[in-house]
């Protein structure tokens, strides 16, 4: 979008300024499209005794918020390495032009949507958390590795790799909070979910705009990415695994 803009004479400052503003009335919009939704949207209602709801939730409220919290810290590490700062450090580190090295973040988005479908026979044979947890892990180290990389060559193929395995988490993370609240509670938990994620990811690009302004703290926002990341997969881990084994039994204790 950017590029289309500049070809079309619009100077770069410019062009970035307005591709932020139409991402801003794009959000605005969709806003206003979700107020007109009704309760009928839902696929599952509860035919009993009405409890009260906040935010739609009511039994798994305090699940649904402590999902929320952890993904949240989740989406404020990832910001701290979005697409376009990534492709900002490149240009900084090794003089590569942004457009070329969005051509390559590009050409890793197919890797992660190839790895997304192989999620689910993952998580068949070790469980949603797991998953989530040990497909995720080895993505940040590798996260990490990028800054410490040398030439152009070795921090692109680092990259690549952790961007093949690093959204293998999503249909799982997806999953396993629909599995863990009351069929009725499914849209409120995932808009929940959802909104803590945003506004994770809006925060902390400001701080890693910071660090890249700085030569000295250069590749910071790759190492706290990753270290937010695995404090994340380690809280996630602990506080959801036994979660996922009393879910089980309940499911064997339904069949029976």
């Amino acid at each position: 979008m950017t590029q289309l803009l500049q070809q079309a004479g619009v100077i770069p400052l410019n062009s970035y300024r307005t591709v932020v503003a139409l991402y801003g009335v794009m959000g605005v919009l969709l806003v206003v499209l979700f107020t007109q939704l009704s309760p009928e949207v839902d696929a599952v209602h509860f035919d009993g005794p009405q409890t009260p709801t906040r935010l739609g939730l009511h039994r798994s409220r305090s699940i649904v918020l402590k999902l929320s919290t952890l993904f949240g810290l989740d989406a404020f590490a990832g910001g701290f390495v979005v697409q376009s700062l990534v492709a900002y450090w490149f240009h900084v580190r090794f003089g590569v032009e942004t457009g070329s090295t969005r051509r390559h973040l590009f050409r890793s988005e197919h890797s992660c949507r190839i790895s997304a479908l192989a999620a689910a026979w993952v998580a068949a044979r070790i469980g949603l958390v797991n998953t989530m947890v040990f497909t995720h892990l080895p993505s940040n180290l590798l996260l990490m590795l990028v800054p410490l990389m040398s030439n152009l060559p070795s921090a692109i193929v680092v990259l690549f790799v952790r961007f093949s395995i690093s959204q293998m988490d999503v249909p799982a993370r997806q999953s396993y909070t629909m599995a863990v609240v009351a069929p009725d509670e499914r849209s409120a938990a995932a808009g929940v979910t959802g909104i803590a994620r945003s506004i994770g990811a809006a925060i902390s690009p400001t701080f890693a705009g910071v660090f890249l302004g700085n030569p000295v703290l250069l590749g910071a926002p790759f190492f706290v990415a990753g270290i937010l990341k695995v404090v994340y997969d380690i809280l996630l881990y602990r506080s959801f695994r036994e979660i996922k084994e009393r879910e089980h039994e309940n499911a064997v204790l339904r069949r029976d």
